[in-house]
């Protein structure tokens, strides 16, 4: 049975048995939602995720393109290899750095 988390996404084909899994478990998500791409999936239940936005420069008057990584817990029930775009969510603090967890997998970015 999938748990209806509050956000608009297509929920994992596959079930877990973990706690923290926010559609299997109790894992409650709250705050920002970013969407990034997975840079490196090599830790155990983990990911790294590169976000990219735009960041004024006031002297010009022009944005430029500034990046930020981010990790991310990552439950069993979603697939993810590095390349592919996530949605991840905030929920609460999982470990030192880790502060989100995500949610849905878009696919592969060239």
């Amino acid at each position: 049975m999938v748990r209806n988390i509050g956000v608009t996404v297509v929920p994992p084909k596959r079930n877990c048995e973990n706690e923290l899994c926010p559609f299997h478990g109790h894992l409650s998500i709250r705050g920002k939602i970013l969407t990034g791409v997975a840079v490196s999936a090599k830790a155990n239940k983990m990911i790294v995720v590169a976000i990219e936005f735009p960041r004024p420069v006031k002297k010009y008057k022009r944005y430029e393109r500034s990046s930020s990584k981010v990790h991310a817990f990552l439950p069993e029930c979603i697939d993810v290899k590095e390349g592919d775009e996530v949605k991840i969510s905030e929920c609460r603090q999982l470990s030192k750095t880790i502060s989100f967890v995500v949610i849905e997998v878009s696919g592969n970015v060239v």
